[in-house]
């Protein structure tokens, strides 16, 4: 098969036609360099964080089917991929995956070096997560921390240092990826039990919904935390506000656990990650009134 004939198919293992993945990681990156710079960030990082929030998530997905290559046939949702159908081979996969990260690894190298170095774990975290679900109960927690790593490296581009503050935001990802994932792992959860891989769905059991329910409630809590730290305004509040009545509406949503229904709520927290950054930006224009 040429390779004109290949980029279809590099493009659906990259997610290209699946933007959701991408704006979760983005929104809060996005949240940290606002934080960080107290308003807008200078132009060039903005430009180097989308890209690179672009290119990782792209090589997550690329090395998510890598690891998942002998299951997804076995999965409804993702028989299709092009690893599982065989139109992408193993070795063209890894050396995507190698070409994007190498890709998003130059876009650091004008920065800082705390920037740099942190990359390290970065990169780390995003290869190995697909591997977690082999044996960590709540794998979704793994992916938070993979999920938020572009929020300490945001203020260490900013900044040169990584504050606490950063940390608190950090962790408010985690539990916002647990929530937003749990909803994800409803869907697939009768194919999880068939072919033996963790996820929270199977862990909370009947108690998902409420741990959904909980882990947004926890991330906002923590958000709050994270604006009377920063001394930020009411429109910071009112957005998370915003973002709460989304999160209640994702309990209607998912509280029978039909799996259209699931998804929907998953592809729903582009919102609630667009809520609390709208917040955010009326919060600072309002500051320079």
């Amino acid at each position: 098969m040429s390779l004109s004939a290949k980029l279809p198919h590099y493009a659906r293992l990259m997610r290209i036609d699946k933007p959701i993945g991408t704006l979760l990681l983005l929104w809060p990156t996005l949240w940290a360099l606002w934080f960080a710079a107290d308003g807008w960030p200078p132009l060039y990082l903005l430009v180097i964080f989308v890209l690179g929030t672009f290119l990782m998530r792209s090589a997550g997905c690329v090395i998510n089917d890598y690891a998942d290559r002998n299951i997804d046939g076995h999965v409804e949702r993702t028989r299709n991929r092009p690893l599982a159908t065989g139109m992408v081979s193993t070795r063209e996969a890894l050396l995507l995956a190698l070409g994007l990260s190498v890709l998003a690894f130059m876009l650091l190298l004008p920065l800082d070096g705390l920037v740099i170095w942190l990359s390290v774990p970065a990169l780390f975290l995003a290869g190995s997560y697909p591997f977690t679900k082999r044996f960590l109960a709540i794998p979704q927690a793994y992916l938070g921390i993979a999920f938020g790593f572009g929020i300490p490296m945001g203020f260490a581009a900013v900044l040169g240092e990584v504050p606490a503050i950063a940390w608190v935001m950090l962790l408010a990802n985690v539990f916002w990826a647990i929530a937003y994932d749990t909803e994800y792992a409803m869907v697939d959860r009768p194919d999880d039990i068939k072919i033996g891989v963790k996820s929270s769905a199977l862990t909370f059991g009947r108690f998902d919904v409420s741990a959904v329910m909980l882990c947004y409630a926890i991330t906002l809590g923590l958000l709050a935390l994270v604006g009377v730290m920063a001394e930020r305004g009411t429109a910071w509040f009112v957005g998370l506000l915003v973002a709460a009545a989304i999160a209640l509406h994702h309990y209607t949503l998912i509280r029978e656990r039909e799996r259209d229904a699931c998804f929907k709520a998953f592809r729903h927290n582009n919102w609630l990650g667009a809520a609390v950054f709208a917040g955010l930006l009326i919060d600072d224009l309002l500051r320079r009134v």
